[in-house]
């Protein structure tokens, strides 16, 4: 069993941007309107050409680290913030998305202490540009053969123990657009780490993933899914391919 101080729980959290003018500082804000006292944030920027980086700078009291050099790729960047973390938990937020409210920080820590938990998780709105909600992405508690009937959890909303990636591995390059997948089917399905679902909105999402964005993308992340699921011993991996996405239908009404 875990014993930590709430206050001295430090979070670190790895925003991944690339030409985000737009977005990324209401990204920043929603950071730094937490209510969690010991918050790293570290932004870990590709190289952007446009307005990102003035941008970023306006906050660069409020940010940990920030690095801007070129990567190769989202999970390539989100391992080199990983890296540089010194936080007892480790999430991500992308610079198109923002914290949903100041209290998700807080909440995610007092369920690492009160379940004793190794990963957190919960649930993602999908908004418009114009910040129409769209989609309603409410998980469930996972449980032993969930991802063997298609789960996923929401990676927006998960949080783990650093010591994990120590131990179990970082995002892994060749699954490409479905290595946040991946890593969290190994992490939770194969190596069955003691994961918790908080019943709360946590991330407030623009628009849909890279592997969204074109039939072409969206046949390689199958291709990637399938991978991950033959390398993580899912049970039937065609039955789990075929119910994965059939489970986002719910999640329009």
């Amino acid at each position: 069993m875990y014993f930590f101080n709430f206050q001295g729980l430090k979070v670190s959290l790895i925003t991944v941007v690339y030409n985000a003018q737009d977005t990324i500082a209401r990204c920043i804000e929603s950071v730094i309107s937490q209510k969690h006292p010991d918050i790293e944030h570290i932004i870990i920027d590709g190289g952007s050409t446009d307005n990102t980086l003035p941008i970023i700078n306006r906050y660069r009291s409020s940010i940990s680290h920030l690095v801007s050099e070129p990567d190769k790729g989202i999970y390539d960047a989100m391992n080199k913030g990983i890296k540089l973390a010194t936080g007892q938990i480790i999430g991500t937020l992308n610079a198109d998305d923002s914290l949903a409210g100041a209290d998700v920080l807080s909440a995610v820590v007092k369920e690492f202490i009160e379940n004793s938990a190794e990963a957190v998780y919960g649930n993602l709105l999908i908004v418009n540009l114009a910040g129409q909600v769209k989609r309603k992405w409410n998980s469930k508690q996972c449980g032993v053969n969930s991802f063997n009937l298609g789960f996923m959890p929401p990676h927006p909303t998960f949080y783990c123990k650093r010591e994990l990636f120590q131990k179990l591995g970082f995002y892994s390059l060749q699954y490409g657009s479905a290595a946040d997948y991946e890593l969290m089917l190994r992490f939770m399905h194969q190596y069955k780490i003691r994961n918790f679902y908080l019943n709360k909105v946590m991330v407030i999402m623009q628009g849909g993933g890279v592997s969204n964005s074109s039939l072409i993308n969206r046949v390689k992340a199958w291709s990637f899914d399938l991978k991950a699921m033959r390398q993580n011993n899912i049970m039937v991996p065609v039955l789990a391919l075929v119910l994965k996405p059939l489970r986002k239908i719910y999640q329009y009404f």
